[in-house]
């Protein structure tokens, strides 16, 4: 009986100079990479409630005469924050807006832009997207 022998492709890789991210090398091999931080429904669901309660809050405190700018604000904060790539500018905006038309309510609406959860969703847009918080907002996201 000839017994044939099985032939093996030997694999040769050579990685020169700065590298980043993921490299196989092999068979059949998997890879999965993910980037920033998972958002989980259930921080989704926090975030809503979060700004449903400003919302309320802005309804009920806001003077009569700038409630309906503020409740505009407060949407364009929602989705600002809520966009794939949060919108920095539309967040300080947001915030300096309320300091100089509703100052009342200045300090709840920084609260919210500096809460955990929106960090969280900063830190969903990168390490870039991060650095660009701390400097606008100060401290960590």
């Amino acid at each position: 009986m000839n017994k044939k022998r099985k032939t093996t492709r030997g694999m040769n890789v050579t990685i020169t100079g700065d590298t980043s991210g993921q490299i196989a090398v092999g068979k059949n091999i998997r890879q999965s990479q993910q980037t920033g931080s998972s958002i989980t429904p259930a921080e989704i669901e926090s975030f809503r409630e979060l700004m449903s309660e400003l919302r309320t809050k802005v309804a009920t405190e806001a003077p009569a005469d700038k409630k309906d700018a503020a409740l505009e604000r407060v949407q364009e904060l929602e989705q600002a924050v809520a966009d794939e790539k949060p919108d920095l500018t539309t967040m300080e905006y947001v915030k300096k807006w309320f300091g100089k038309n509703v100052p009342a309510l200045a300090g709840t609406v920084a609260s919210v832009v500096v809460h955990p959860i929106v960090g969280k969703l900063v830190e969903a847009g990168g390490d870039l997207l991060v650095q660009e918080f701390q400097r606008r907002f100060g401290g960590t996201s």
